[in-house]
């Protein structure tokens, strides 16, 4: 069969509609990336004019004058049908070795084994083992294959899986703990709206922020905003901000305080003149209710004070695409961590998936390391509080085509990556 340049058109159709579809394998990512000095393809096989397996692939040059070539959670194929991969990939690597390409990498979007909400593995559950076999078999060579290293692109997530389901359903499988955070943080005032280009600046901050924190390097502002033009300017990449509504929430505030002091002062007048008894326990909880309400109303008008009438808290870059919500990345301002802004995040985002008929909400990225010793732990138990299931791909894989130069780019990538994580600590 032979290989065939796919027009934009016909491979975004294929592509957005696979079983596998994901943003990075889009056309809307190809052209983000031709920011960073990728070349990218579209490839494929058809039978008559129907495609059976398509690429977006991508190509760059290294410092040793030859190319890397890379299928971002590609390919973009029926991985069970041996003879079509086999076939597809010798195409592929005679496309790279024409192309004075060193190797090729794929991590496709494909569920290695099924696990459940504390990662153990399902038994009866999907199980795709035979494909890391096939995969294998025909040269390519597994990457960071070791628990804790770290893939391109993330090899364990985490996710709630919506199909068939209502929120009431996705809620019963909510700990108890983050239901009571989401109806608090309705009760505090906090809530979403969605961001726009323009704001693009207020996220930055959020994320430089947050990467001081957590010792991690935010991407550039331009990158987030070409990000956000390249996937049509809000249409498949969504930014939403959490925020404080505390002028809103004073007012409420007041209101509330206002009728329980009426009703406890009604109460009082009463069994002063005898029409109605109440213990001094009870008559003590409503005027304890009332000094609570009253203390927050002192704390709010603190925050009016200090900050206006709305206080930004943090937000999350969202990815529509395919058949999921993907949350990508996030921050939020520790100064005000306390109104927990990501549960409400998260919730109505769920609520947005379910009503416009996704099947997965994506929390994205965890570490494979499901104990307390691992620094993202915290992450894991934060979103497993929602429910849902941990998911691990089969992986990272390159297919070598030029041994000799591979040897000499794998180091020097391997000495790259370790002076990144030096200049990270040291917020340089």
């Amino acid at each position: 069969m032979k290989l065939q340049i796919l027009t934009p058109k016909e491979y975004e159709k294929f592509a957005k509609n696979h079983v596998q579809a994901t943003f990075l394998q889009s056309m809307s990512w190809s052209e983000l990336k031709k920011e960073n000095g990728w070349h990218h393809e579209l490839l494929g096989f058809k039978e008559g004019k129907k495609i059976i397996a398509a690429t977006l692939l991508l190509s760059k040059q290294t410092p040793v004058k030859k190319k890397m070539f890379y299928a971002p959670r590609g390919f973009l194929l029926d991985y069970q049908n041996e003879g079509l991969l086999k076939e597809f990939t010798l195409a592929i690597k005679q496309h790279v070795r024409k192309n004075n390409g060193i190797f090729f990498k794929i991590d496709p979007y494909i569920m290695k084994v099924q696990r459940d909400i504390d990662g153990k593995v399902v038994e009866e559950g999907v199980n795709n083992l035979d494909v890391v076999e096939s995969l294998k078999k025909l040269g390519y060579k597994e990457k960071c294959s070791r628990p804790g290293q770290q893939t391109l692109q993330s090899k364990f997530m985490y996710w709630i899986d919506l199909k068939n389901r209502t929120l009431e359903d996705v809620m019963k499988d909510m700990s108890s703990k983050t239901r009571q955070m989401i109806r608090k943080n309705e009760k505090n005032g906090v809530i979403i709206r969605e961001g726009n280009y323009e704001e693009m600046d207020k996220f930055k901050n959020i994320m430089d922020h947050t990467g001081k924190r957590r010792e991690f390097i935010s991407r550039p502002l331009r990158y987030l905003q070409n990000m956000y033009k390249a996937f049509g300017n809000g249409k498949e990449l969504k930014l939403y901000f959490a925020e404080l509504h505390i002028e809103d929430t004073l007012n409420n505030l007041k209101e509330e305080v206002k009728v329980l002091e009426d009703d406890y002062n009604k109460v009082i007048s009463n069994i002063e003149s005898g029409k109605a008894k109440m213990s001094e326990t009870k008559l003590k909880l409503k005027k304890d209710e009332i000094e609570r309400i009253n203390k927050r109303i002192e704390e709010y008008e603190k925050l009016y004070s200090k900050h206006g009438s709305i206080l930004m808290l943090g937000g999350i870059m969202y990815f529509i695409y395919g058949k999921e919500v993907l949350s990508f990345i996030g921050g939020a301002y520790e100064e005000f961590m306390e109104f927990q802004p990501f549960y409400t995040l998260h919730y109505e985002m769920i609520k947005y998936a379910l009503e416009n008929g996704y099947e997965h909400y994506n929390f994205y990225g965890i570490s494979s390391d499901l104990t307390p010793k691992d620094p993202m732990y915290g992450i894991y138990i934060f979103k497993k509080g929602f429910g849902g299931e941990v998911v691990e791909l089969i992986g990272e894989y390159d297919y070598i085509v030029n041994k000799g130069y591979y040897i000499i780019y794998d180091i020097s990538f391997k000495i790259v990556r370790f002076l990144k994580k030096i200049k990270t600590k040291l917020h340089l």
